[in-house]
């Protein structure tokens, strides 16, 4: 939404009170808005602290929730809430670097439950390997926008994901099925018009 010179005029002839209350009563319906404040204005910590503080939440909210694998609806549903939390550390620091890294992290720690998702029928974890592939796919597209110095740390997660992959047969088959190419998963073979590639998977009718 755009705001006109009349409207913008109106607001800076708000005295500083009237401004103080609107800004409060802003933040109370807006609880994103308010953390991303406070983390610019006051927040002792840095972004490397958060992303750090979220690393350890996901390895162990990962964990406690695997006991649900063999309830594969509200384990995704349980997973879903956990990429929430990324999303809002991403917004609230604009974390670029922790964006991919940080949802890499959680695919991986994932699949370390491969002997208990092996476990379950095709069927049952068919949403659940798309959404972790798409996920995946995600991370390479932001890759793509990243400086090269950030890809060791990435490929090192790349790696460990291609193995698990590789150790899971309906993930493999899957990710072959929906034209993923493994060569992907190191950041220097990502092609150079991945999304396009990627949107062009799609429209076929695959990673859904």
């Amino acid at each position: 939404m755009e705001y006109s010179k009349e409207f913008k005029q109106a607001l800076s002839e708000f005295s500083p009170l009237e401004k103080d209350r609107l800004i409060f009563r802003l933040l109370k319906k807006d609880k994103l808005l308010s953390k991303k404040l406070y983390f610019e204005l006051i927040d002792p910590e840095t972004t490397d602290d958060k992303r750090n503080a979220m690393e350890k939440i996901i390895s162990e909210r990962v964990s406690e929730i695997s006991k649900y694998v063999g309830n594969q609806k509200y384990f995704l549903v349980l997973i879903r809430k956990l990429s929430a939390e990324i999303t809002e550390h991403v917004k609230v620091t604009t974390d670029k670097f922790g964006d991919v890294y940080l949802n890499l992290f959680l695919v991986n720690k994932i699949l370390e439950h491969n002997e208990k998702l092996g476990r379950q029928r095709f069927d049952a974890v068919y949403k659940l390997y798309i959404y972790l592939i798409n996920k995946i796919i995600k991370a390479l597209i932001l890759i793509k926008k990243l400086d090269e110095d950030y890809w060791m740390e990435f490929d090192e997660l790349l790696t460990d994901i291609e193995f698990q992959i590789h150790e899971t047969l309906y993930l493999e088959k899957l990710c072959v099925n929906n034209s993923f190419d493994f060569s992907w998963l190191k950041c220097e073979n990502i092609p150079k018009h991945f999304e396009l590639i990627v949107k062009g998977i799609k429209s076929e009718g695959f990673l859904r």
